[in-house]
């Protein structure tokens, strides 16, 4: 083979050789390219959750996904999703963020919903106003949506009550739902949970005193908001259950309080006491048409099981301990009365 020859064989062996290596090189940047697209990091820890609305599309999705900065590369995050079918499989509902996590990782979780509960624990809330405010910061409903239904007596007549009782319905406790929770659904929920409260051992206690369910949760309102301490429940609930057995007045200060909705009364005043409103108990008998707040457990369980005696008043104790003196007669309690009275003078607590 002459030498011209051969210098055209390693000629073209070097070309197949550099072009071999380019192609590597090109496929092994295409394969880097495609692993950090799909397997790489890149959420931000810009946001710790990622919120999809109820009937959001795709571009919702990807438009709140940008405008957040929850991924450092919006259009890798795209490719992913479209690669992966998401577009075609958008779920609504609450998804916790990690930084650093895949394209991959968060189109995976985002395809089969895969959502982080929300952990609701209900307080005493006095108001309806209070508690749809409350609830639209944990669900997808909002606060006008859940009190039109509280005020809507043909949507609870379902379940069994009426707007002045409805709040007996909510048992102040810690559950667990999902963000895209409708107002509808979170009705639905909270009625499970009253009938799984309502035990056969609970409902026998209502059929043994006397009251009905939603009677009970109305004075077990009263109960807790006279109650600053638990231990007293059941002795307050008795006194109530003496009273309202008697046909006298409960002539509860908590439901002055609400009948004038002025919840920064400290004193409750003569003025405060003619207050024309069925939840004024110094001025109409029985118990209150509903609760004037979301009655605890503890309060409840405490009417069911009320302590047995003869009192049939009560006063705050004068040291402004949260404990209460107790009389059978009206001289006992009087006396008791002033104490309290002069107590408050002595604060200058006038109203």
């Amino acid at each position: 083979m002459t030498d011209k020859k051969l210098s055209k064989l390693n000629l073209k062996a070097r070309v197949i050789i550099v072009l071999a290596i380019i192609t590597a090189l090109a496929l092994g940047i295409t394969a880097f390219s495609y692993y950090l697209k799909f397997f790489g990091p890149n959420v931000s820890n810009k946001e710790k959750y990622l919120y999809i609305k109820t009937g959001s599309d795709f571009e919702d999705v990807y438009k709140t996904i940008r405008e957040k900065e929850i991924v450092n590369d919006s259009a890798a995050f795209r490719e992913t999703a479209e690669t992966m079918n998401y577009p075609q499989m958008v779920k609504p509902g609450k998804y916790r963020l990690k930084g650093g996590m895949s394209n991959r990782k968060l189109v995976a979780r985002l395809r089969i919903g895969d959502q982080e509960p929300v952990k609701l624990k209900f307080k005493n809330h006095r108001l309806k106003n209070n508690m749809a405010a409350y609830m639209a910061t944990q669900i997808e409903a909002d606060s006008i949506s859940i009190v039109n239904l509280l005020d809507s007596a043909e949507y609870i007549s379902k379940y069994g009550f009426t707007t002045d009782n409805v709040y007996s319905m909510f048992i102040p406790n810690s559950y667990e739902l999902y963000w895209n929770t409708s107002a509808e659904q979170f009705f639905e929920r909270m009625y499970k949970e009253y009938k799984k409260f309502w035990t056969p051992s609970r409902i026998a206690q209502v059929e043994k005193i006397g009251l009905s369910q939603t009677e009970v949760s109305a004075l077990a309102a009263i109960v807790d908001a006279e109650a600053l301490n638990d231990s007293e429940m059941p002795t307050i609930a008795g006194l109530y259950m003496n009273r309202y057995n008697s046909g006298i007045k409960l002539q509860a200060d908590p439901t002055v309080i609400f009948a004038n909705q002025d919840f920064t009364i400290r004193r409750v005043l003569n003025r405060h006491l003619i207050k024309d409103s069925p939840y004024n108990t110094y001025v109409y008998k029985g118990l209150p048409p509903g609760p004037i707040m979301m009655p605890s457990i503890n309060a409840i369980d405490a009417v069911l099981n009320y302590q047995k005696h003869k009192f049939i008043f009560m006063c705050a104790k004068e040291d402004f301990s949260g404990y209460h003196n107790f009389a059978v007669t009206q001289a006992e309690h009087q006396a008791n009365a002033r104490r309290f009275q002069r107590a408050l003078n002595e604060r200058n607590i006038k109203k």
